[in-house]
């Protein structure tokens, strides 16, 4: 995990990337993940007048290495013939300096916040203290606020959950945030990289989140999609998160549509909305309907209900 301390010497590499990229890349930290410390990612825009036009900074502690600055390279593709350009910096808190553009999100009855903005937690909210540069999904992502924002809308309607999976759980924070809303429900999070996993650990430690697998706790996995034994016997579920990819979604459909009880609800993120009706179709042929899409700039947040078996009546027998 990244480290809070001021640091003497350390260096920030800067590349020129796409807006695609950038959303893509959004404190997604796994190309770095071995290192010690874990880098900082950090994208922004460098121009609203050139809106496709953004910039990817990586902080390190020690100065890049050329495998290093190769890697940073490969992330973003447009970057080709382009020079990196390396900073040394200050001696300063790099993680802090690094987070202070990351403003908190205020999503419905949801505040997710960086260590350096804890002291701005709203009365009444439910508040998520995420450390930027952790993993994919800190909530400064349209996708997984998006998701937060299907997921107050159906606690205001009343509906209710006891089995819920959220897949692809990065941070933790969407599986956080369904077991704030359901508090007696039985939550499993599951990462394909086990670095997340170990983040999404530190982070239910810092906000008090029960891990285990009964009710009112969160039990973590590292698996594919639903490949492991504890999702396989936990299912079915009346409410299935899934914050990844438009591919890997359409790939899962049927999958998540055994997986998923008649009735339940399926929230889907991470696809583009080029890409929404591709996904939708994959799912209405597992039997789910449409209940609502959520726009949020580029990308599309989906929810999904299973519709519920119906049996068919016998054909009458003809004299």
């Amino acid at each position: 995990m990244s480290t809070g301390r001021a640091l003497s010497g350390s260096w920030k590499l800067t590349l020129p990337c796409t807006r695609a990229e950038a959303e893509i890349l959004k404190d997604d930290i796994a190309p770095f993940a071995l290192m010690e410390p874990v880098p900082v990612l950090m994208t922004s825009e460098i121009d609203p007048k050139r809106p496709d036009e953004w910039q990817l900074d990586i902080y390190f502690e020690q100065e890049p290495s050329a495998e290093t600055i190769a890697t940073a390279m490969h992330l973003v593709p447009s970057a080709a013939g382009h020079d990196a350009f390396i900073t040394r910096l200050g001696d300063e808190d790099w993680v802090a300096v690094s987070q202070q553009g990351l403003e908190p999100i205020h999503e419905g009855r949801f505040f997710v916040h960086t260590p350096i903005h804890r002291d701005l937690v709203p009365d009444g909210s439910i508040a998520f203290e995420i450390d930027a540069g952790q993993a994919f999904g800190t909530g400064h992502h349209e996708t997984t606020a998006g998701c937060l924002a299907i997921l107050d809308g159906l606690k205001s309607a009343g509906r209710r959950y006891r089995e819920i999976a959220d897949i692809g759980t990065g941070t933790g924070l969407l599986a956080f945030a369904a077991l704030a809303l359901w508090p007696r429900a039985r939550v499993v999070a599951s990462d394909i990289d086990p670095v997340a996993i170990a983040v999404a650990r530190d982070n239910a430690a810092v906000n008090a989140v029960a891990l285990g697998s009964g009710p009112g706790r969160i039990e973590l996995v590292t698996a594919a999609g639903l490949v492991h034994r504890r999702l396989r016997a936990r299912a079915p579920y009346d409410l299935l998160i899934a914050n990844i990819l438009a591919g890997p979604l359409i790939d899962l459909a049927p999958a998540f549509g055994n997986a998923v009880a008649p009735g339940g609800t399926l929230v889907l993120a991470g696809l583009l909305d080029s890409q929404a009706e591709a996904v939708i179709a994959a799912y209405r042929r597992q039997r789910f309907r449409l209940g609502e899409r959520l726009d949020r700039g580029e990308w599309a947040i989906l929810r999904l209900e299973k519709r519920r078996r119906v049996r068919g009546r016998k054909p009458a027998s003809r004299a």
